[in-house]
């Protein structure tokens, strides 16, 4: 397998995505995901109020299994 974090991603056009058990709109969890360019069914996360923090990279196996799999 290819190891996630070689790949740019440099140009990737990252969505939101929030959701969970928030009471208020404004406490919203919010991540931003992108596709991995050249690496199938693999997806970067950021916080999406942080983006410059840095990047987790996952396969969308690894995505599923944690409940993310409408959003993929």
């Amino acid at each position: 397998m290819t190891d996630l974090y070689e790949r740019d991603l440099a140009g990737v056009r990252f969505r939101r995505l929030c959701g969970g058990n928030q009471q208020e709109e404004e406490q919203e969890s919010c991540v931003e995901i992108a596709p991995i360019p050249g690496a199938a069914d693999a997806f970067a996360l950021r916080d999406s109020k942080n983006p410059n923090a840095g990047t987790l990279r996952f396969t969308g196996d690894e995505l599923r299994a944690a409940g993310m799999t409408a959003n993929l």
